[in-house]
């Protein structure tokens, strides 16, 4: 048994594949950039002065609100004061501000930052939701500068809690946000409820502004921001737009949209319209200092079409969650596409994942409490799946190398002549019923399922916070020490499971190579042995789940290599079966026909030449 030429081919084209895409995710993003057309104002229009105010958890005097010239006829709150009220559920506690009756700071209970703190998903600054207003004399004002009146939590009809916010026009005109929020739920329904509509806004159109922070989160904020990025369903289709550090970007969605989301790794903000906006103009911002903390900065401006009535209900619903598959796909809305299992060339391997993937790791998970334990199972039940491609190779690679001596045998006797040993070295292959490429294909088939497991273990919540053996979260890199520089293309931390990776992915490629049938070739010789030393940069700052499945998955295949060497295939028999095949006459399919037709007429055109060229005797 042995690895063939074919089969490091197969793994070489595999490890291409990897680094190219890894390449571009971390480079390709920022030439799609270049070829974008922006004005110069983007920048001054994405950025809305920051309300400061929002920014504290005490009562302030908001007296700026009652000399606005433009809400004289507006009867606000009477206090004159900012003041915040709270809904909460089991998973979320959310603080409202009667300033623009809005949500003001959102925690998710269930979860902690990297370090252990409270996870606050927004935290007042520059998260607004507004809309305009007419206010009379050809004057508007915007619903985020008027204080709204409440009386505090309520429950509603059904039970749920309900908090209330209105304010009212001197000409009778009422404004009501009305938020309804379930005992378990992280969509919270967001009813604007208008009397007098007909006077209160233009052409009957609402302009609805949505602005949307995400905050670090994770350890590593550059790997974070990498993985996040906007999502919305536009005239039905789900799409999604790259975040790059240091980036400033716009989308103009002109069709009916559904929702709009700020999705960072593992959590998502998102607004949504059960009636669809008409249209939505997106602007972010991604800033290059790392040091704010700040993974993005979203605004969305939407045209909503309100009935042609006088009193109007406005159904919305605002999202503040994690990236949970199941949770969002309860939804119905798509918006379990924001979790990413997979895109671009890609894309299809996301229904290997939902298929097969995910349904034994839940499993799996219901029974067993250690994900590291759960994880190692997992690339068990993987590796005996496609233990049938594997022997396969392990088998080609087997007659391969019995077929060695005769192979030397036919370059001995056509030396330099290449094309005559290619067509004699195809008829040995043909009569011992070889197939040359089938070491390489079943590692290439085998791809897809790798990817799968990439973005899997890339954007699985229920990874976050999870430690095994050294690694105290495997959802990001483990470190055993941090360096204190930066190293290019390796980083500032030794990630220990990627050099068990490195070195179980270093011990398979020397294995092979001394059982490889050809390994005459000095670039066949090194080739593979690249693979591990550049898993070592590129794998240091990814998942530790990924890098512990590669270091399972790596010493299941050295042990699989030495049980199916010693145990299962009997190299005699198959020489004897190489031999009877020799016997048999060879029966050809169209293309292997074609090829040999081709190869014989490439052969006379050959020997024409060489008779041309060759002196004549006088």
């Amino acid at each position: 048994m042995g690895m063939d030429r074919n089969t490091i081919i197969g793994f070489v084209l595999l490890a291409i594949l990897f680094f190219g895409y890894f390449y571009y995710n971390s480079r390709g993003k920022e030439a799609y950039e270049k070829q974008q057309q922006h004005i110069n104002d983007s920048l001054a229009r994405l950025k809305p002065p920051i309300d400061t105010s929002k920014s504290t958890a005490k009562i302030t005097d908001t007296t700026s609100t009652k000399h606005n010239s433009a809400a004289t006829n507006i009867q606000q709150d009477t206090s004159g004061k900012e003041q915040f009220f709270t809904l909460e559920n089991k998973v979320l506690k959310i603080t409202f501000t009667n300033k623009g009756g809005q949500p003001q700071k959102i925690e998710l209970k269930d979860f902690k930052t990297f370090d252990g703190k409270p996870l606050i998903l927004q935290d007042g600054n520059f998260n607004n939701i507004s809309y305009a207003i007419n206010t009379g004399n050809n004057q508007t004002a915007q619903t985020s500068d008027l204080l709204f009146t409440s009386a505090g939590p309520q429950k509603s009809l059904d039970g749920k809690d309900m908090l209330n916010f209105s304010v009212q026009s001197k000409g009778g005109q009422k404004i009501e946000h009305q938020y309804i929020l379930g005992p378990n739920d992280y969509m919270m329904a967001f009813n604007i409820i208008m009397q007098g509509a007909d006077k209160l806004i233009t052409q009957n159109t609402l302009n609805l502004t949505w602005q949307s922070k995400a905050k670090k989160q994770e350890k590593d904020i550059e790997w974070e921001t990498q993985q996040s990025h906007i999502d919305y369903v536009e005239n039905g289709e789900y799409d999604f737009e790259h975040l790059s550090t240091g980036k400033t970007d716009e989308k103009k969605l002109d069709k009916p949209v559904d929702w709009v989301a700020l999705k960072q790794q593992f959590f998502a903000s998102s607004i949504v319209a059960k009636d669809k906006f008409e249209n939505a103009d997106l602007k972010w911002e991604v800033p290059a200092d790392t040091s704010l903390h700040v993974i993005a900065r979203l605004t969305a401006n939407m045209q909503l079409k309100v009935p042609q009535k006088q009193d109007v209900l406005i159904p919305l619903q605002i999202f503040y969650g994690p990236g949970d598959y199941k949770i969002l796909k309860s939804y119905g809305n798509q918006m379990y596409n924001m979790v990413p299992l997979g895109s671009g060339i890609f894309a299809f391997v996301k229904y290997i994942t939902r298929g097969f993937i995910m349904p034994v790791f839940n499993f799996l998970s219901s029974k067993i409490a250690s994900f590291g334990l759960i994880i190692a199972l997992l690339t068990i039940v993987i590796r005996l799946l496609i233990s049938p491609l594997t022997y396969q190779s392990y088998l080609s690679g087997a007659k391969m190398k019995l077929l060695k001596p005769e192979i030397d045998s036919l370059k001995t006797k056509y030396g330099d002549d290449k094309q005559a040993f290619g067509m004699e070295q195809m008829k040995l292959f043909r009569s011992a019923g070889v197939n040359p490429l089938g070491g390489c294909i079943p590692a290439l088939l085998q791809i897809p399922i790798f990817f799968g497991l990439y973005y899997f273990f890339n954007s699985s919540i229920a990874l976050r916070g999870q430690s095994f053996l050294w690694a105290k979260d495997l959802s990001t890199y483990d470190s055993i020490y941090h360096i204190p520089f930066n190293i290019p293309f390796y980083g500032d931390h030794v990630s220990l499971f990627t050099i068990t990776a490195a070195i179980t992915s270093m011990l398979i490629s020397i294995y092979g190579m001394s059982n490889m049938q050809d390994n005459s070739n000095p670039v066949m010789k090194y080739l593979p042995y690249i693979y591990p030393v550049f898993m070592i940069g590129f794998f240091n700052r990814m998942p530790a789940a990924l890098t512990w499945y590669y270091t399972v998955s790596n010493a299941i295949t050295l042990l699989i290599q030495f049980v199916i060497q010693k145990y299962i295939i009997d190299h005699e028999k198959i020489l004897a079966k190489l031999h009877e095949n020799k016997k048999k006459p060879v029966a050809q399919n169209k293309w292997q026909e074609k090829i040999a037709a081709m190869q014989e007429s490439n052969k006379k055109l050959q020997q024409m030449q060489q008779k041309k060229k060759a002196p004549q005797k006088k």
